[in-house]
């Protein structure tokens, strides 16, 4: 995958899941959707995944709080779900306010819909700081709520986003025993990324029936191979959040267990949706020109091999030499030296970009032109791969490069 390669897909209906999108007036009174509704049927299974960014927003709070009451009372499944998501305000760093903001908003949708205003779940990404304005909201729930549809999948993913340049869906289907399981995802993000999470909201449906702790297990391991595995910035967000709803509408029996060959195809399904989804927002990073996948192998463990691959990944000079197609590969052995590994060996490291050997023995490789590596770096789309010579782990983290751009979007942000 290359910078500007993804488009928004074609994406069929998952039964028992509606969406609808309307221009309340939030990202400074334009005229641009800015407020997305999504239903969920009745007996619905959802689980989420927030930030864990010490300054959590109120929608995270709130959602957080709303999904434990309901997954503590079974018969709260007889009810159908809201998710309910603006942009243009953040709702974070807002006080007791802000958690009254989103309350007040979940019990207006819970009014409207006739439901508890607990089956509700609020999410919100924008400028922190500034009070949300509940009254636009509670204005265009009407209109929301007349338009849900079952196809409205584009217009909900580009309501839901702030400095994305586009919207972003992902789908996979696959055949079993004669029925289609769909997995649907959409999301945003561009900027303030970072895992635990990112400034992200990702938003993940399927017809399966699972079963609510299958559910939970399914989401954790879908978000560490994927958005748990990005980063831009290295800033993680107030507000990040990532659901993942099963309704459950179809033939086939109930997943109940983490086995069997349903469940294999439906984590890869799951997995595929997720990871296809962290990219489009890599891609889409603000001011991004190249798309850089960082591999690391040959560590002692899982972690240490993700702090080297972070390392470099968030290290600014190595970011800008990405921006100026320069092969410096001074900068990357230097943001793996300053991982923060304990006794590595450097004469063990090899480094290459691409298939471009530019570092073994702990120096420059013999075989290594500069004109190689100026091939390489003028792609948009670069692996830089670590061999750390320690043991048998690997891991793996999608990045960007820092252009001109990135500095005029996030200087400009709130102008």
């Amino acid at each position: 995958m290359a910078v500007g390669e993804f488009a928004f897909p074609a994406m069929p209906e998952v039964a028992g899941v509606r969406l609808a999108s309307v221009s309340a007036g939030i990202k400074n009174g334009s005229n641009q959707e800015d407020l997305a509704l999504i239903e969920l049927c009745e007996g619905a299974r959802v689980a989420g995944v927030f930030t864990r960014n010490a300054f959590c927003a109120a929608p995270v709070i709130v959602a957080r709080d709303h999904l434990a009451t309901r997954s503590a009372n079974p018969l709260a499944d007889s009810e159908r779900r809201y998710l309910i998501i603006n942009a243009g305000n953040a709702n974070a760093c807002t006080g007791k306010s802000g958690i009254t903001d989103a309350v007040s908003t979940c019990a207006a949708v819970g009014d409207l819909a006739t439901v508890n205003r607990q089956h509700v779940l609020p999410f919100s990404t924008g400028v922190i700081g500034e009070p949300l304005p509940v009254e636009r909201i509670v204005n265009a729930l009407a209109d929301l709520y007349n338009g849900l549809s079952a196809q409205r999948w584009r217009d909900a993913a580009k309501a839901i986003m702030t400095t994305d340049t586009r919207p972003k869906g992902a789908c996979v289907t696959f055949e079993h025993e004669g029925e289609t399981i769909t997995v649907n995802g959409i999301a945003k993000g561009a900027g303030m990324i970072k895992p635990d999470m990112a400034t992200m909201l990702a938003y993940v449906f399927t017809n399966a029936k699972i079963a609510p702790s299958v559910v939970e297990l399914l989401l954790r391991q879908a978000v560490e191979k994927s958005f748990n595995r990005i980063t831009v910035d290295g800033d993680t967000s107030t507000n990040d959040a990532c659901i993942l709803a099963a309704t459950g509408r179809t033939a086939l029996a109930e997943i109940t267990e983490a086995s069997g060959d349903l469940y294999a195809k439906l984590f890869n399904a799951v997995v595929d949706v997720h990871i296809q989804l962290a990219q489009n927002i890599v891609c889409d990073g603000e001011g991004a020109t190249k798309f850089v996948t960082v591999e690391v192998h040959g560590g002692a463990s899982d972690q240490e091999c993700l702090d080297v691959a972070y390392s470099v990944a968030e290290s600014p000079l190595v970011k800008t030499a990405l921006f100026a197609c320069d092969p410096n590969w001074g900068r990357i052995v230097m943001a793996i030296g300053k991982a923060g590994i304990v006794d590595l060996d450097v004469d063990n490291i090899s480094v290459w970009l691409n298939s471009v050997l530019i570092v073994e023995n702990g120096g420059r490789a013999a075989s290594y032109t500069e004109d190689q590596g100026q091939s390489v770096m003028r792609q948009s789309a670069i692996s830089i791969r670590i061999e750390l010579g320690r043991g048998s782990h690997s891991e793996r983290v999608w990045t960007t490069d820092l252009s001109h751009e990135y500095v005029s979007i996030n200087a400009e942000y709130r102008s």
